[in-house]
C-alpha cells in the first residue's frame, strides 16, 4: 500500500527551474514543508553529471549563467571559449547551489527525491494529490500537497524516432539524454557512428564523435523538416566580448519585432515604418550572409558538407540553431563526416538504409531527435482546461471556436503592428497537431480555471524557449511566490485570453513552425522578464536610461530584488 506524505509544496523536477523555485519559494516561506521530486538519478536536469561528455558546453556566459545571490566559480581558461563554458561548470554550480541553500536546518538537496517519476496528479478536496513512482523499486508514493510547482521542463523525455527493423541493428542505439553516460565512443567495438537529427546536439555528437577518432555519418531528413540549424559564431562585436553579451541587451531585443520587447517611438520606427523595415531587413541579411559565409557550405572536397546549409534565414529561426563552441567546428565536420539526406526506411545488421537506396555501415546510431512533452502525467482533460498542449481534436467545438476567433482578431494586430511579419519566406511548416500553451505570462492557468479551481494553487515555471533559463526563472520564481500568496492582481479573464491569443498570433508569425507551441522567446528573454518585474512593481534591476538599453543584463543586476520583494509586499521577519 502506497504511503501518503502531507506537504504545503511540491516541486515537480529538480532542474534550474525547480531550484529557482523551491529556493524562492523559502526564501519567502522558510518554515514551509516543501518537497522537489525528480525522475532522473541527480540534479540538474539538462546540466546534469549524467548527462555531460567532454565538448557539451553551455550556450550561456560567465556572469550570465548563474542565480543573482551565489555567483559562479570561474572556470579555468582551458574550459573557456568567449566566455562561454565546459556545461560541467553549471552541474558543479547546480550540485553546490542546493548545499548551499538551507531552510529550516534542511537543506535544498535535502528536500529533493532522486529517480522518482510522477505519474498522475488530481485535484481532490481542495489539495493536489500527487502519484509518484521510485524508478529503481516500483514502489508508489502519494504525496498531498496545497501548492503545486511543475518545473518539469521541456528536454526531459526523449524522443526517439520509429526505426523498422531495430531489433535486427544488434548495435547500440542512443537518444543524446544517454549519450554523455553511454561512454559508448570510447569502446573499441565501435568504429562507424551514425548521427540523427539536425540540431545543436546532433552537431555536439558529432564533433566529439570525430574527436574520438570515429568514422562518422550524419543523417539529415529529406522530408517533413525544418532543416538543419543555424550555428552561429560566438564572436562579439565593439564593447561586447561574445554574441551572447550582444543578446543579452535591450538593444538588441528591439530588433526584432515583438510586443513583448515594448511598442514605443522607436521600435514602431523599426517594425512598422517602410524605411525601419527595410533596414531591418538588410540587418538580418547582413547576419545570415556572415553566418554562411564563415561556415563555407560550397568547400570543395568535403563529403556533402553543403547539406547541412539551413533552409531559411536566420530572421525567422524556422529551425533549430546555436552558438559554436570551437573555433574549428566547421572544419572538422566538413572534412570528416559524410552527409547524407534521405529517411531511415529499415534497419539491418550493423546497417542503416535510407529510401535514397544508400546504406550506412554503424556500429551505433547516436539520435538528436528532440523531445517530447514532459508534462505526460496530467491527463488530456487536464492539459485542456490547465492551459497546457493538448490534441487539438480533443478540443470541444465552441472551445475551438472561440479561441480561434480570439487568435484571429489578435493576428490582424500582429500583421498590423509589424507588417513584416505577413510575408515569410518559402518554408517548411510544421503541423500543429496540438494546441498552443495557454498560461497567462506562460506561468499560470486562467483564473476561472475548473481544475486550478481559482485559487492560485499552481504555477509552471521554466516552460519558455529562451536562451538564458537562469534569469528567466529567476524571475518566474519571484512572480510565482507573489502570485501564490495573493499579492498579485490580475486582469480580469477576458483580458488574459486576449493577451494570451496575441502572444499566441505573434509566436506563430514570428518564429513560423517553432512558434506553433506559443512559448517561443528566443530574442523576447529581457522583455519577458522586464515584463514579469513590471508587474512586480520592481525596478532595482534598472541600471538608469543608458545602460538599459546597451549595457549587457548580468545575473547580478538582480541581486537587489529579493530585498525589494520583501519590502514591496509587507513579509516581515523575513530576511
Amino acid at each position: 500500500m502506497a504511503d501518503t506524505i502531507e506537504l504545503k509544496v511540491l516541486v515537480i523536477g529538480a532542474g534550474i527551474s525547480g531550484i529557482a523555485a523551491a529556493k524562492f519559494y523559502l526564501d519567502i516561506h522558510p518554515d514551509s514543508r516543501l518537497v522537489i521530486l525528480e525522475r532522473d538519478t541527480c540534479v540538474g536536469g539538462t546540466w546534469n553529471s549524467r548527462r555531460g561528455y567532454d565538448s557539451f558546453w553551455t550556450q550561456w556566459t560567465v556572469g550570465t549563467a548563474e542565480f543573482s545571490d551565489q555567483p559562479m566559480a570561474r572556470p579555468p581558461d582551458e574550459d573557456l571559449y568567449y566566455e562561454f563554458f565546459r556545461a560541467k561548470h553549471t552541474t558543479k554550480y547546480l550540485e553546490t547551489y542546493v548545499d548551499s541553500h538551507s531552510y529550516a536546518n534542511r537543506s535544498l538537496r535535502d528536500r529533493i527525491k532522486l529517480s522518482v517519476e510522477v505519474k498522475s496528479v488530481l485535484k481532490r478536496d481542495g489539495m493536489w494529490n500527487i502519484t509518484a513512482t521510485q524508478r529503481q523499486t516500483g514502489s508508489q508514493h502519494i504525496f498531498r500537497a496545497s501548492k503545486l510547482i511543475v518545473d518539469s521542463g521541456l528536454t526531459s523525455i526523449p524522443n526517439l524516432p520509429l526505426l523498422p527493423g531495430r531489433e535486427n541493428f544488434s548495435a547500440r542505439i542512443l537518444h543524446h539524454d544517454n549519450f554523455g553516460s553511454s561512454k559508448i565512443l570510447t569502446s573499441p567495438d565501435v568504429q562507424n557512428v551514425t548521427i540523427l537529427g539536425a540540431g545543436k546536439s546532433s552537431a555536439d555528437m558529432a564533433y566529439e564523435a570525430v574527436k574520438s577518432g570515429k568514422n562518422v555519418t550524419w543523417i539529415l531528413k529529406d522530408t517533413d523538416t525544418t532543416g538543419p540549424g543555424f550555428f552561429l559564431s560566438p564572436k562579439g562585436k565593439g564593447p561586447y566580448e561574445n554574441a551572447f553579451e550582444v543578446g543579452m541587451t535591450r538593444l538588441a531585443g528591439s530588433f526584432s519585432p515583438s510586443f513583448m520587447n515594448g511598442i514605443n517611438g522607436w521600435t514602431s520606427f523599426l517594425h512598422s515604418s517602410k524605411f525601419g523595415v527595410r533596414m531591418m531587413g538588410t540587418f538580418w541579411n547582413t547576419i545570415d550572409i556572415e553566418a554562411r559565409k564563415e561556415a563555407k557550405f560550397d568547400r570543395k572536397l568535403s563529403k556533402g558538407f553543403e547539406q547541412l546549409a539551413p533552409h531559411s534565414p536566420i530572421f525567422w529561426q524556422n529551425c533549430t540553431g546555436g552558438l559554436l563552441n570551437h573555433e574549428d567546428f566547421f572544419d572538422t565536420i566538413a572534412e570528416n563526416v559524410t552527409f547524407y539526406t534521405g529517411k531511415v526506411t529499415s534497419l539491418g545488421n550493423h546497417r542503416v538504409l535510407l529510401n535514397t537506396g544508400d546504406e550506412v555501415s554503424s556500429d551505433a546510431l547516436l539520435c538528436g531527435t528532440g523531445w517530447v512533452a514532459s508534462h505526460l502525467f496530467f491527463s488530456e482533460n487536464q492539459c485542456r482546461e490547465l492551459g497546457l498542449p493538448y490534441e487539438a481534436i480533443q478540443g470541444n467545438p465552441e472551445e475551438k471556436k472561440h479561441w480561434s476567433e480570439l487568435e484571429a482578431e489578435a493576428d490582424k494586430k500582429v500583421l498590423n503592428t509589424f507588417p513584416q511579419l505577413a510575408d515569410p519566406p518559402s518554408h517548411y511548416e510544421k503541423s500543429a497537431c496540438q494546441t498552443a500553451y495557454r498560461l497567462y505570462r506562460n506561468i499560470v492557468p486562467l483564473c476561472e480555471s475548473t481544475v486550478a479551481e481559482g485559487d492560485r494553487s499552481i504555477v509552471f515555471i521554466g516552460h519558455v524557449g529562451v536562451g538564458n533559463y537562469f534569469r528567466a526563472v529567476e524571475c518566474q520564481s519571484m512572480w510565482a511566490t507573489a502570485y501564490f500568496d495573493g499579492k498579485l492582481e490580475l486582469p480580469s479573464a477576458e483580458e488574459q485570453e486576449k493577451e494570451i491569443a496575441l502572444f499566441t498570433a505573434w509566436n506563430r508569425r514570428r518564429y513560423l513552425s517553432k512558434g506553433q507551441r506559443g512559448n517561443t522567446m528566443i530574442f523576447e528573454l529581457i522583455g519577458y522578464t522586464d515584463t514579469l518585474l513590471r508587474d512586480m512593481g520592481l525596478s532595482s534591476h534598472l541600471k538608469g536610461w543608458f545602460k538599459d538599453i546597451f549595457a549587457t543584463c548580468w545575473a547580478r543586476d538582480l541581486k537587489n530584488l529579493k530585498p525589494e520583494f520583501i519590502a514591496k509586499f509587507g513579509y516581515d521577519g523575513v530576511v
